[in-house]
This record gives C-alpha cells, sequence and structure tokens, in this order.
C-alpha cells in the first residue's frame, strides 16, 4: 500500500549558608523521609495496552538535536523488541516521551523503560559532557481499555504538538507515529493494535477512518481522564473495565473519594 498525500492534516516538514542552616535543613530532610508515604505499586497487567509518560527531571529537555530524536528510537525499537512490548504510537516531545504499547509479560514495560533509559541517559551525557540523570523518576502509566480507550490514546498522543502550539497540524511533527498511522509512512517501530485494525478492511481505508478522527480531535474531558489515569497510575476504561482490573490484582485502580470515610451510623 501506498501512501495518501494531500489531505488537511499532512504538510511536508521544513528540516532544531551557614552551618546552622545545614543543620536545620538536615534535620528537615531527616523528618521528612521518616513520615513520608510508600508510593502505589505499578497497575502492571500482560496483553492489556499501556500508556505511558517519561518526562525530564524537572520538566528540562532531553533531546536537543535531530541525532538525539534518532537514537532515541533507535533504542525503542531495539528495547520493545527484547522486552516483547508493541509499541503501537508514540511521541518525542522536547521534554517527555509518550508511548502507547502492549506488552507480552506484565514486567515487560518497566525493564524496556529502565534500560531505554539508562542507556539514552549515557548517550546524552557523553555527548553533551553533561552528568547526572535525565529523566524525572520512574515513569507514569495506565492501562487501558482494549476497546475506545486505546484508540482514545492513538490521538491524544499523536495530538500532543498541535495542544503544545508546536505545531498547526500533528503531520507538521517528525517524531510521532503519525506519519504512518495517518499517512502510511514506513515505520518498522509501531505495530497496529487490533482497535485500528477494526477500522477499515484494509490499510488505505484504517488510513483514511482514523484521520477522521484524529481531525475531530478529542473533548477537554477525555483529554482530562487521560491525563488524570496516567498521572494516577489508575486503570483508563468504562466501569466495568475497572472492575475487572481490581478483581484481577485485587486492589483499588480507581481513585479514592477525597475525605475522610463516613462514620458508621449506630
Amino acid at each position: 500500500s501506498g501512501t495518501d498525500h494531500g489531505f488537511s492534516l499532512f504538510r511536508p516538514l521544513h528540516p532544531d549558608a551557614g552551618r546552622t542552616n545545614l543543620y536545620s535543613r538536615c534535620c528537615q530532610c531527616d523528618i521528612e523521609k521518616e513520615f513520608e508515604m510508600p508510593r502505589r505499586a505499578r497497575v502492571a497487567i500482560a496483553r492489556v495496552p499501556w500508556h505511558i509518560i517519561q518526562r525530564g527531571n524537572n520538566r528540562s529537555a532531553c533531546f536537543f538535536s535531530q541525532n538525539d530524536y534518532c537514537l532515541y528510537l533507535h533504542l525503542l525499537k531495539e528495547q520493545s523488541s527484547k522486552h516483547g512490548c508493541a509499541i503501537h504510537a508514540y511521541c518525542l516531545m522536547t521534554n517527555h516521551v509518550h508511548l502507547l504499547l502492549t506488552p507480552e509479560e506484565a514486567s515487560g514495560p518497566s525493564l524496556m523503560m529502565k534500560h531505554l533509559g539508562q542507556c539514552f541517559t549515557q548517550y546524552v551525557n557523553r555527548t553533551y559532557q553533561r552528568s547526572g540523570t535525565l529523566w524525572e523518576g520512574r515513569f507514569k502509566s495506565c492501562l487501558a481499555q482494549n476497546e475506545n480507550y486505546a484508540l482514545y490514546c492513538y490521538r491524544y498522543i499523536e495530538l500532543n504538538p498541535v495542544r503544545a502550539k508546536m505545531v498547526h497540524c500533528p503531520g507538521d511533527y517528525a517524531w510521532s507515529s503519525f506519519r504512518h498511522n495517518a499517512v502510511g509512512i514506513e515505520n518498522d517501530i509501531v505495530t497496529s493494535h487490533p482497535s485500528y485494525m477494526s477500522l477499515g478492511n484494509n490499510a488505505r481505508e484504517r488510513r483514511h477512518v482514523y484521520r477522521s478522527l484524529v481531525e475531530a480531535g478529542l473533548s477537554e474531558d477525555l483529554v482530562v481522564s487521560i491525563r488524570s489515569a496516567t498521572n494516577g497510575n489508575f486503570a483508563l476504561g468504562d466501569e466495568r473495565f475497572s472492575q475487572e482490573i481490581e478483581r484481577t490484582l485485587n486492589r483499588r485502580v480507581r481513585p479514592g473519594r477525597a475525605g475522610r470515610p463516613a462514620k458508621s451510623q449506630k
């Protein structure tokens, strides 16, 4: 199947203190550590789509040149294959990364992101003569329901540069999977999710339908839901999906209600 040209979503890319204070601060750090809440275990299941966000440390830049983006994509292909993660959509922003993937094993995404992050950090530190961490702690993630929610994540990810006002159209941005999913440009990193494959009987039809979905955009409520689920390590889907994940993991995967539990009536 050839590439599609001439639609509104794609245009060619143009090739850019004193001792006392110190003691007080140390004591304060010790107190904070003592009362620090343990972090929630990651919601992790195999063969379910994951939406992942990895941010730069202090939201600083992670990519400084075209070569950096190219190397990251090379490492993504290498590590996703090694750890059994099928990549459906991605977007490399200046200071963070979005991925949509389905792992063969529940541990796959964490292993992939660990080795990918280490290799890329070593490259950046060596290339730019810097030291220290590049990434902001552990990555954020959520599980997405296989049906509509996986396609919502496709669009959320590939529309990121448009929401950030970096480009007018998603096809103007070189470092995402949009040109593959919507135009048909070859990309050996991407494996289509079944929900994408259900959009049509052939590749051209699927691309046409997908472009229409992207052109329609996402409601603000959906954008907030995806962002909240990913940042909060929750399930993204309907009530039935959340209940299934909770039964499987025997733990809560939805946000709790704010405030103290209600007192029982005597």
